[in-house]
């Protein structure tokens, strides 16, 4: 056996940056070269960005990427480089497709075979299916390409590998869920295992609107062995000595199964003593250091993306505020994160105290601003405008006489984003909402209100892991972060006198499972009681709360997806809707 060194360039490329993005591959191919490796990898559509989207119907878009392509086809010197990009041929049809580069030249195109359409991917929309597999011959090697879904899906891996590829090269833009690292890497091994092919995936990092991309690149052996692995949710430059057999003769039987591009030319050990490559992988993130890790790199990425600077945010004492707050400057740093504190006449001295405390803690700027002059003032004019538009209805004149209505509670809610609104407007910061899943599951958050903002940091995390993460970011003891009294005080809106948030809706860990079976994992009605055992009473409510909510839904800000299944792309349901299951 020989070795073939390896390299994947996991890159954090931006959507529609082209000359950024090619900066970042150009980088990397010189990286390569300075290693003398014989083949680097960059990820899924590294030259536009991933995913593109809409960017595709414009015809000067993909011409951009093509010449982009052109430049970085002359870097490519002394190796093979393949680089995702965007193909389109005669008849104006779009690919999603790998270029391979060498001797300053672009020698071969694949274009992927399995095009996702379930979940956030909807790239039917946009390319065609490639129809051959790919294979490349680099000295004794033969190297197959594969584009992300290629891999998950079983036949293109098969093909690969009878005829005759001895390692696939694969290009990804796999998004994040939890445990998705873990999922993936165990099924390209179990690829690897059945087919005896080596495999190099290079993952996209980065965040892209609700999307985020953990990297956790990997190179495996043809026993389904990690190599090396990439760090996860950050840029990285993976390296490994893949010994592979020499290649034989080709074991398909099938006509047109590859097309063989001649690549000649010695390999870049063969004229240079190529520095020594020292066994290291990074070690995989704990569940819950994952998913922080994915809010922080999401939410930082949002904001430097879109030329943001500085985000702001209601601080209300509670648990979710909080941790959107630590997440923040984790993300961008306390001096770029403002904290608005804006008690009401329900707001308790507790939890003014808390966010006190916190925004200290944190070393953010903060400031304390009564809401309840305004709120005095939205009180009196809204009851005499129902005074005046319905003087003789019993029913409304009932509703003025309780002050503490959804009505006055919405109130508050929308004066607070008013008041955030405003500094967005005046200085150009992004505000940040603090709803968590099951709070926008449920409706149980004010439209124009606490929905109101650019970025939904924990839109996707359930309210019990609310708690969760909130714990694993506090350090113990004397330098707490958050509050204790913030973890164990009741969950309320404090919109009135005495309110909890459960006097509204079950226990958050009763609800959070509801939440899951019904719109992660599709469950009915009956099947969600069979399996939790809960009160059928229950579901049904929680059931018809999502569905009531969808309009609130539609119009709330993008937030990053954490669980397999987040509401926006993930979940698209109608909002005219009566089907009811019973």
């Amino acid at each position: 056996m020989e070795s073939l060194r390896i390299a994947l360039a996991q890159i954090n490329p931006t959507v529609g940056d082209i000359p950024y993005n090619q900066t970042r591959i150009a980088h990397a191919i010189c990286q390569a070269q300075a290693w003398h490796v014989d083949v680097v990898v960059m990820p899924e559509l590294a030259i536009t960005g991933y995913p593109p989207e809409d960017l595709l119907l414009k015809c000067s878009f993909v011409e951009a990427n093509h010449k982009a392509l052109a430049h970085l086809a002359v870097l490519a010197q002394g190796l093979i480089a393949v680089v995702g990009f965007v193909d389109r041929d005669a008849s104006g049809k779009l690919y999603n497709a790998a270029a391979v580069l060498w001797n300053g030249r672009h020698v071969a195109t694949y274009h992927k075979r399995c095009l996702p359409n379930y979940g956030v991917f909807d790239e039917r929309r946009y390319f065609h299916p490639g129809q051959d597999p790919l294979i490349i011959p680099w000295g004794h090697w033969r190297l197959g390409i594969a584009i992300c879904e290629d891999l998950w899906e079983e036949f293109p891996c098969h093909d690969l590998a009878s005829s005759g590829a001895q390692l696939i090269l694969g290009l990804s833009a796999s998004p994040y869920h939890a445990g998705k690292a873990l999922l993936r890497q165990r099924l390209f091994a179990t690829r690897a295992q059945r087919n005896a092919v080596a495999i190099a995936s290079c993952n996209l990092i980065g965040g892209q609107d609700e999307l985020v991309f953990d990297g956790a690149s990997f190179i495996i052996d043809r026993r389904g062995r990690v190599l090396a692995q990439g760090a996860q949710f950050r840029e990285d430059f993976v390296l490994a000595d893949v010994k592979v057999q020499q290649a034989g003769t080709l074991r398909s039987t099938h006509r047109n199964v590859s097309r063989r591009i001649r690549v000649d030319g010695k390999r870049a050990s063969q004229n240079f003593s190529r520095p020594v490559l020292y066994r290291w992988s990074h070690k995989r993130m704990e569940h819950l250091e994952e998913i922080y890790a994915a809010l922080t790199l999401g939410l930082c990425d949002y904001v430097r993306k879109n030329h943001f600077e500085t985000a702001v945010l209601g601080i209300s004492g509670g648990i979710d505020s909080a941790l959107t707050a630590c997440i923040a400057v984790d993300a961008l740093g306390a001096d770029h994160v403002v904290g608005l504190i804006m008690p009401s006449r329900f707001s308790s001295q507790a939890t003014q105290k808390d966010a006190r405390r916190l925004a200290s803690a944190l070393g953010i700027r903060s400031k304390r601003i009564s809401i309840e002059p305004l709120f005095q003032a939205y009180e009196k004019l809204t009851r005499q405008l129902m005074r005046d538009l319905f003087p003789l209805a019993p029913s409304v004149q009932d509703r003025l006489a309780n002050a503490t209505g959804i009505t006055e509670q919405n109130i508050q809610a929308r004066i607070r984003g008013n008041l955030l609104m405003a500094l967005s407007n005046q200085f150009g910061y992004l505000v940040l909402t603090t709803g968590n899943k099951s709070e926008m599951a449920t409706g149980y958050t004010t439209l124009y209100g606490d929905m109101a903002g650019g970025f939904a940091v924990i839109k996707d995390v359930p309210k019990t892991l609310v708690y969760q993460l909130a714990r694993f970011r506090n350090p113990h003891g004397p330098g707490s972060i958050i509050p204790e009294s913030v973890f164990v005080r009741a969950p309320t809106a404090e919109l009135a006198a005495n309110q909890t948030d459960q006097q509204t809706l079950p226990p958050y860990p009763v609800l959070d499972r509801i939440l899951k079976a019904y719109v992660e994992q599709d469950l009915s009605l009956r099947d969600i009681v069979r399996e939790d055992r809960t009160d059928p009473q229950t579901v049904r409510r929680v059931i018809r709360m999502v569905d009531r909510s969808e309009y609130k839904r539609r119009q709330g800000p993008p937030g990053i997806k954490i669980t397999p299944k987040a509401f926006g792309k993930d979940r698209r349901m109608p909002i005219t809707n009566r089907y009811q299951e019973t």
